[in-house]
């Protein structure tokens, strides 16, 4: 089975309005959280969002996460590589 790949080392937090979202499961996306068509060729898909009400929510970018679409904190066990 294909592991994806790291999308950033922080989740991203964002009021979202009512609508379908479809969230990066694979890492590649350049518009993280978000799917950008990246994940083509892979065995991976976006992971479609229904959001029903304006909410806050926490976005996973490290693809770690036990309840996808959302943040876990896995990144917090993770080390960024050096700038």
């Amino acid at each position: 089975m294909e592991k994806p790949e790291i999308g950033g080392y922080k989740s991203v937090r964002m009021e979202m309005n009512p609508g379908t979202y479809y969230w990066c499961s694979c890492g590649k996306s350049s518009n993280q959280p978000f799917c950008d068509g990246s994940h083509k060729g892979s065995t991976f898909s976006p992971k479609a969002v229904e959001m029903t009400e304006t909410k806050t929510v926490s976005w996973c970018t490290c693809k770690l996460s036990a309840n996808q679409p959302f943040c876990d904190g896995a990144h917090k066990q993770l080390t960024p590589p050096q700038e």
